[in-house]
């Protein structure tokens, strides 16, 4: 079992971060179209055994109405209307194949798509996110979403897209486990407490060894574990230690 570990976005000068982690999950990609020059500086400047994955740009995820999009200085062509929520409208269709294209310096090979909770769980919505998913250009890299809200009421209408999509389910598994089998799991950990995210959690030794254990169950070769909290490099730290060692946490 290999088990990359890193933070989503990165809070410490980058040499400290290459140093101690594995991966980083860029957020920078969600808020606005990516520049491929910064980009390609990131990846010249990180060692070359260390991975960037991607999180996907919130128009194709997020409809207008998001708080987010205020963030956004891309402009958009066409209606805004026809955008985000993963509906596979010719917008949404030609906006990723200009980002898939974007952030080709950047060499990622894994691909986060990660939904509000508004996005409705029903079998309309169930077939425009296979059609979308069935759609877009993906050769060569690896497509995971997170999905939120009320589609873990549904999990049939869950189990079918990721089955037909044959997608990654992303998860946070203090919270579930995928809904399928799959060769490469990605954990996005938001905290520990009521709701969704607790993002002021610090996660515990009990926590990361029973992380480990978790991972080591899984599926599967390869397993992403991305800490998306306050203490998160810390901690990020911390459990890739203990996975390394198999042992103890300092």
């Amino acid at each position: 079992m290999i088990i990359k570990t890193g933070t989503c976005g990165i809070r410490q000068p980058r040499r400290r971060y290459y140093e101690n982690l594995d991966v980083v999950e860029l957020q920078e990609t969600f808020y606005d179209m990516p520049n491929p020059e910064r980009l390609r500086e990131l990846r010249r400047e990180a060692p070359e055994n260390f991975e960037f994955t991607v999180k996907v740009f919130q128009a194709l995820t997020h409809s207008s109405r998001s708080p987010t999009w205020k963030k956004m200085k891309y402009r958009l062509k066409g209606r805004l209307e026809n955008y985000g929520l993963l509906r596979p409208t010719k917008e949404n269709i030609e906006l990723w194949e200009e980002f898939l294209n974007n952030v080709k310096p950047l060499e990622a090979k894994v691909f986060i798509f990660q939904t509000p909770p508004s996005l409705p769980a029903t079998e309309e919505s169930c077939r425009w996110i296979i059609e979308f998913f069935s759609t877009i250009k993906r050769d060569g890299i690896i497509i995971g979403w997170e999905p939120r809200g009320e589609f873990y009421n549904k999990l049939d209408l869950l189990r079918k897209i990721f089955e037909e999509c044959r997608i990654m389910h992303v998860v946070d598994p203090f919270r579930r486990l995928p809904v399928k089998r799959q060769e490469v799991n990605y954990f996005r950990l938001h905290g520990i407490g009521p709701g969704e995210v607790n993002y002021r959690y610090k996660y515990t030794d009990d926590d990361l060894r029973k992380l480990l254990e978790i991972c080591n169950n899984c599926d599967g070769s390869l397993v992403y574990v991305l800490f998306n909290n306050v203490y998160m490099f810390d901690d990020a730290v911390r459990f890739r230690n203990l996975a390394k060692s198999g042992s103890s946490v300092r």
